[in-house]
């Protein structure tokens, strides 16, 4: 089972790479999805979707506006989970990944971590 963060960044001020830190430090098995190649702490960014098995969540950290795009692309991968994190809320996609059977949660995926809920 793997994580999926979908919105990945190099930058270390920006919340998806402190999450995908959290993720490794919590022993998670993850992949990464952005808009720029690159690395975070030995883990790659892909630019282009990929058809990864088992992703049993996505953690969002892509803004309304561009999520549209990768509706499809989640409906197809199928997690378990999305979650929507601070910043990312969009009624609009939440209910057709709900309608598609993938559960949606509005949550911050550090805090999650943080408290031992993830």
């Amino acid at each position: 089972m793997k994580t999926l963060v979908l919105g990945a960044s190099t930058n270390p001020e920006r919340y998806a790479y402190k999450a995908i830190a959290k993720l490794k430090q919590h022993g998670y098995t993850l992949v990464a999805l952005g808009i720029k190649e690159g690395e975070v702490l030995g883990e790659t960014i892909e630019t282009t979707p990929q058809f990864w098995s088992d992703i049993d969540t996505v953690t969002l950290y892509v803004g309304p506006a561009h999520q549209t795009s990768y509706v499809d692309y989640l409906k197809e991968l199928s997690p378990r989970r999305v979650i929507f994190n601070p910043g990312t809320e969009n009624s609009a996609v939440e209910k057709e990944l709900q309608n598609s059977g993938i559960q949606t949660e509005r949550a911050c995926t550090l805090v999650l971590l943080s408290t031992n809920q993830y």
